[in-house]
């Protein structure tokens, strides 16, 4: 999101007009666009209601792909609106689990954690770094829950209201590096820079829709993130 916000914007722009034109061309049934939690307001109020799109500014860091995802989801609602379609919108929190992208410097929090941790064992480090004070609290789904969310949807949802998908659990950034240093088995100490950004204080999407829709997620993060550290052994070299 940083160093290529024009790539960011660009590409997700292409993406999803090309395919949304296409798909309505083609005479496509049913499409899902897959949006993301960014596209709140840095402020938003929390746990994250559906209704809060558009509300207040965006989190400047990521905002050239949350502007490209809000622009997809209002492609969807006005092919809906014009021409009688069933694209539906569906905003996931996190994501984590095993094929995640464990690079030290596109990664994502949880991966970077969970190889810092592991490679911190290894090496028999006194100790491993997380980036911040440890305080923001974030939402993590399991990436199998996340499938399962997508295929129930397809199957029985056709509104253009856009739709959180979670746990509607925070975790502190914190209490995850510690919960990742036991799925790990690292015993030194975690050790926070302070002087690395934290970025949004709170994150968590309002999953109160989705319940009502008859969905709720059924991986908890400790086995989630078992299974994800065993996926990571296998896959390690």
């Amino acid at each position: 999101n940083s160093m290529y916000p024009a790539d960011f914007i660009y590409e997700n722009l292409m993406i999803e007009t090309n395919i949304i034109h296409a798909a309505w061309r083609n005479q496509v049934k049913k499409m899902l666009f897959l949006g993301s939690s960014c596209i709140y307001p840095k402020l938003a109020g929390q746990p994250i209601k559906e209704e809060a799109l558009l509300t207040g500014a965006l989190e400047p860091t990521n905002d050239a792909y949350a502007i490209a995802k809000i622009a997809g989801i209002k492609l969807c609602q006005a092919y809906n609106e014009q021409y009688g379609t069933a694209y539906i919108s569906v905003m996931p929190t996190n994501l984590y689990g095993p094929h995640d992208n464990f690079d030290l410097v596109s990664s994502h929090v949880l991966p970077a954690l969970m190889r810092k941790c592991h490679e911190a064992k290894l090496t028999g480090s006194p100790n491993f770094t997380v980036w911040g004070t440890g305080t923001p609290v974030r939402e993590f789904l399991y990436v199998d829950d996340l499938a399962d969310a997508c295929l129930y949807l397809m199957r029985t949802y056709n509104d253009s209201k856009i739709v959180n998908i979670g746990t509607g659990v925070g975790v502190s950034i914190k209490d995850l590096a510690f919960e990742i240093a036991k799925t790990v088995g690292y015993d030194g100490e975690v050790v926070f820079d302070t002087s690395k950004p934290d970025g949004t204080p709170i994150k968590i999407n309002d999953v109160t829709y989705l319940a009502s829709l008859g969905w709720t997620a059924p991986t908890d993060l400790n086995t989630g993130l078992l299974r994800t550290y065993e996926w990571f052994c296998q896959n390690y070299q």
